[in-house]
């Protein structure tokens, strides 16, 4: 492409949540530069599930086919206790499945990057730049002016309107900014593995994800695509963490399982897991998103989600004040409304994922007994399935109705229509008014605003079945498919759309 002279937006880091950043605002035909100081994907798995949630963010994409065969569906994972007891067991929510995906699943991280490159590479309107480094940037009035070191060559500067900082935990942006994290009280020392075993050790191995809920040392078995299988292994006080990650010294904590002849290393390495959350996401014309934002503990699988949840929410509200679809006095509100709803978001998610660790990492013997007999005597001695999509909160405030309804800020689901086709693929990613037809009398003064009126037959009952649990005949539904909120009758219709029109034409 022919470089602007000003961006409408730069994305600094190109990992999962930049690139997804940068294919989102690339494909509503904003100009954008993206920039990452390695050369290519980074070839190691981190990230190994993801939720039925980014699915949808990667269908808007147009990517879904491509990285098919590097999924699977997330197997159970079932809690073993102080004395090898079953004590929990988390699975999936029973079909129809609500977002048109499998609800959980694990893959491959390289390939699946890879693909979401291949996506903005086809954008004439997004440039990348690989193998440089952001040392500095500057905030104006209207503009943010960035300094660019290159691996070769001279540096350069990059003018933008906005500029997103996906640059990881250790952020220089966040530094520069002088943005502090809030520390959500979790530290401790992990060892990760990741393995490619051979048919011989899968003979030995589980046949569902596990997590071991024991004193001596608590961890973590996960089922990746194919023959991967990971293990996150706690470490003791007293242990050395770079030891632990030598080849010797993991097969030593691997021993329990497998020996050396039963698969390769892929990866190993010691981390303390935190839970971290930026005190503020947006300092001027520029935001925090990812990994650069917020660290939380693995056990529920969520870090890579979390990051394309930012800026699944970030972009549509970038793209519709850079397109002049709010006016100046709404646009200030929208971009606020991103902190506001993400970091509560990802405080109370990470308090749940804290609660599950909890679970998993008790180290006083009784206590975990004690644990036990309280997760056993709750069920009444009869362990049964909890929906991992259970543990996910809605949005609690931002661009929400002021009128409390049943659903407002859930997720809304995307049923599979007559014909095949997912909502999305037929109606878009707009807003989206999703009824079923007793009020249509309610939207006769509202034909200024642009919304996809669903009212084709779905055909397996998924979003009927949504509106009657909650006694309402009509959502609202956000681009990044939250509900705005419900309404029972025409009024509340009504008076659900004057909202609307206020908050983006204020």
């Amino acid at each position: 492409m022919t470089q602007p002279s000003l961006y409408d937006v730069a994305i600094i880091g190109y990992g999962p949540a930049g690139a997804t950043a940068a294919a989102l605002l690339g494909q509503a035909g904003l100009s954008v530069y993206v920039c990452d100081r390695l050369q290519g994907v980074y070839e190691i798995p981190r990230a190994i599930a993801l939720d039925h949630e980014i699915m949808r963010v990667f269908q808007e994409i147009g990517i879904v086919k491509a990285i098919a065969p590097y999924f699977e569906p997330f197997t159970p994972s079932e809690f073993f206790g102080v004395d090898g007891q079953l004590i929990r067991r988390m699975t999936m929510v029973q079909p129809p499945y609500p977002q048109g995906y499998t609800p959980s699943m694990v893959f491959t991280q390289p390939p699946v990057e890879m693909a979401i490159r291949h996506r903005i590479a086809e954008l004439s309107n997004v440039a990348v730049a690989l193998g440089v480094e952001v040392t500095s940037l500057r905030q104006h009035e209207d503009s943010v002016t960035l300094s660019v070191h290159p691996e070769q060559g001279a540096d350069t500067t990059v003018h933008a309107r906005w500029v997103i900082a996906c640059d990881g935990g250790a952020s220089a942006m966040r530094a520069q900014l002088g943005i502090e994290l809030e520390d959500l009280g979790f530290d401790e020392p992990w060892l990760v593995v990741d393995v490619r075993v051979n048919a011989q050790g899968l003979a030995k191995l589980p046949k569902t994800s596990v997590q071991y809920c024991e004193p001596e040392r608590p961890c973590t078995y996960v089922i990746g695509p194919g023959n991967h299988r990971r293990w996150e292994i706690s470490l003791k006080a007293g242990e050395n963490a770079q030891d632990a990650a030598t080849p010797e010294g993991t097969w030593k904590l691997l021993s329990r399982w497998i020996t050396p002849q039963d698969g390769a290393l892929w990866r190993q390495s010691s981390y303390r897991f935190h839970a971290l959350v930026a005190e503020r996401w947006k300092a001027g014309r520029v935001f925090l998103a990812g990994d650069a934002a917020h660290m939380q503990p693995p056990f529920l699988g969520q870090g890579m989600c979390q990051g394309i949840r930012d800026v699944a929410n970030l972009s549509w509200k970038l793209g519709a004040v850079l397109k002049g679809q709010v006016t100046q006095g709404a646009a200030q509100a929208l971009l606020d409304s991103y902190t506001d709803e993400r970091k509560a978001h990802v405080r109370e998610l990470t308090s749940r994922i804290k609660s599950v660790g909890a679970v998993i990492c008790e180290r006083d013997v009784e206590k975990a007994r004690a644990r036990d007999a309280k997760l056993l005597a709750d069920c009444g001695g009869v362990v049964r399935d909890t929906p991992r999509q259970d543990i996910l909160p809605a949005l609690s405030g931002g661009l929400l109705s002021a009128q409390s309804s049943p659903g407002r800020g859930e997720l809304f689901p995307q049923p599979k229509l007559d014909g095949g086709l997912l909502m999305d693929e037929r109606y878009g990613y707009g807003w989206r008014l999703v009824h079923d037809g007793s009020l249509l009398g309610a939207l006769g003064d509202f034909t200024n605003i642009d919304l996809s009126q669903p009212d084709s037959q779905e055909a397996q009952g998924v979003v009927q079945a949504w509106l009657n649990k909650r006694g309402c005949h009509a959502a609202l539904v956000r681009p990044d498919h939250y509900v705005f909120g419900t309404a029972a009758d025409s009024a509340k219709l009504k008076r659900l759309l004057t909202e609307l029109t206020n908050a983006m034409h204020h």
